[in-house]
């Protein structure tokens, strides 16, 4: 039996995270802390999208990725996409993502002593992105309105929107800035990857998809 890339990230992830619930170590060790990164722990870029806050927050980033993440995996991998390359590049989406979307804060709070994050939201994000340029019309739920769902392209809008509101009121302990980043970082990604690796024209694709209901 072959795992998927992206079962197996959600496998480490969840098991890292859940051994951190009741190990401070793991966490500390583990955790996005610009003040250590400057001070060349360059790795918390990535490691900190390995550990969560609590079990809430695993479940609800787990299931998004797996369910965005497995059908991504399968677009990259198709013929028409990048083949036998599809793997290796959903993977290097994640991983640029945790990495690309924790960059704004680390400037914002590189010597702020008191500023940690963890999670892998970002790179989450990123993919559910990368997911909707490919089938815009697919329906997304909505967590606090259950039973509906709305078209990919429509809740990208309303969560980019939601997100930077909430950015800029900084009320809340979510990295709301992470979750912009990323999702802008999965559309640029995946634009220039099917630009300069096929022959695919995505923006074409996406908005005869939009048009075509």
């Amino acid at each position: 039996m072959e795992f998927s890339i992206t079962l197996i990230i959600v496998i480490i992830t969840s098991i890292i995270s859940i051994s951190g619930f009741s190990n401070e170590k793991i966490k500390d060790d583990l955790i996005f802390y610009p003040p250590y990164i400057k001070r060349g722990q360059i790795y918390r870029f990535v490691t900190h999208g390995l550990i969560h806050a609590d079990v809430a927050h695993l479940i609800f980033n787990m299931l998004a990725l797996y369910s965005f993440g497995e059908v991504l995996e399968k677009i990259f991998s198709s013929p028409v996409i990048f083949g036998s390359s599809g793997k290796i590049l959903y993977l290097l989406l994640y991983i640029t993502g945790l990495i690309v979307a924790s960059v704004p804060d680390f400037f914002k709070h590189k010597d702020n002593f008191y500023y940690r994050s963890l999670g892998a939201s970002g790179a989450v994000s990123a993919v559910i992105f990368s997911a909707i340029l490919f089938s815009p019309n697919t329906g997304v739920g909505l967590i606090f309105l259950p039973g509906l769902n709305i078209p990919g392209y429509i809740f990208a809008i309303i969560y980019l929107v939601i997100s930077t509101i909430l950015a800029k009121r900084g009320s809340d302990n979510i990295g709301h800035t992470a979750h912009i980043t990323g999702a802008i970082y999965g559309l640029v990604f995946t634009y220039i990857a099917t630009k300069v690796l096929t022959n695919f024209d995505i923006l074409d694709w996406f908005w005869k998809q939009v048009k075509g209901g």
